[in-house]
């Protein structure tokens, strides 16, 4: 079979399997008079590593075999397509692996002398379900305490081919520092996102304020500046950085409400006037009324007193 023949069958291949495969069962796919000798399958995959270079997938070789994997830089997509989360390990399990990684095969009694603490018991079930590590021996001591070391699909899940690919204690150290580096980096971006979004939001709310005063009848000063806007102006740069729509309402209804007092002493000067001449005028009318009677009353005493007197020359 030819190279390019043998690309796409291995493509294909690859893609479905849910585990590495090496070599060997690579070429057990094939018939007997068709088999790709193991040279001709290494160029085959390593020509396909190169044409997924630019791609969201790539082709890697770990312990087991080989497999077409998704990139790292997309695993935070990735992981929505699942709702459960993936499982977080506490970092004295981290701790644990590490050590075994590094320092196998080790006990238990090992570990817990390095660490200075006690090995809980879920630590190492938990690794042991995983298939992350194995008992491969008993030391020859009193107790025979079991030695752990790691597994293939320890080298499989990390992306290793061989132990000697885990990072030694300089770049440990170093990809410490560039982790801390690009979180502060990620922080610092964040808040300048979140500074943006609070001055978007804040020039937003000083548009709506200043337009639902102009609706309102009232003048608006984006200076503060001029003795004639004191009273009926309000000046939007005494604002603070950010100001909530509660702030913004509370400010519009004292401004309201300072015009509607105004209003309303104008209106109780012009009733108090007005209720004074109805006063003036109920009393010049009492008055008159008053005066009328009082000449009646002048008119009847005449009348009588002048009945009194003929009647009085009558008897006379």
């Amino acid at each position: 079979m030819k190279l390019e023949q043998l690309k796409p069958v291995l493509e294909a291949v690859l893609m479905v399997s849910d585990q590495p495969l090496n070599l060997d069962q690579l070429g057990e796919l094939f018939d007997d008079y068709e088999r790709p000798s193991k040279a001709l399958l290494r160029d085959a995959l390593q020509q396909l590593m190169a044409d997924y270079k630019d791609r969201g997938i790539e082709l890697v070789e770990v312990a087991s075999g080989w497999r077409v994997q998704a990139r790292k830089e997309h695993a935070k997509r990735i992981a929505r397509l699942w709702v459960e989360r993936p499982q977080k390990y506490s970092r004295a399990l981290l701790e644990t692996l590490a050590l075994i990684a590094y320092r196998q095969p080790v006990t238990r009694g090992d570990i817990e002398e390095i660490r200075g603490v006690g090995v809980s018991s879920s630590i190492m079930k938990t690794l042991i379900e995983r298939e992350w590590v194995r008992v491969v021996g008993y030391r020859d001591v009193p107790g025979r305490p079991a030695m752990y070391a790691t597994t293939r699909n320890f080298l499989d899940y990390f992306n290793l081919k061989t132990l000697s690919e885990l990072p030694t204690l300089n770049e440990l150290r170093e990809l410490g520092d560039q982790m801390q580096a690009e979180q502060q980096q990620a922080i610092a971006d964040d808040e300048a996102r979140l500074l943006a979004a609070q001055e978007e939001k804040r020039r937003q709310m000083m548009d709506d304020a200043k337009a639902e005063m102009i609706a309102a009848g009232l003048s608006v000063s984006d200076e503060g500046e001029g003795e004639g806007d004191h009273h009926e102006g309000f000046d939007l740069g005494s604002l603070p950085e950010v100001l909530s729509f509660s702030d913004l309402t509370q400010r519009l209804d004292e401004r309201l409400a300072k015009k509607q007092i105004v209003t309303e002493h104008g209106a109780e000067r012009e009733y108090d006037q007005t209720n004074e001449s109805e006063v003036r005028r109920e009393a010049e009318i009492r008055n008159e009324q008053d005066d009328g009677l009082e000449i009646e009353k002048d008119i009847e005493i005449e009348e009588n007193t002048k009945i009194e007197e003929s009647g009085e020359q009558g008897c006379k």
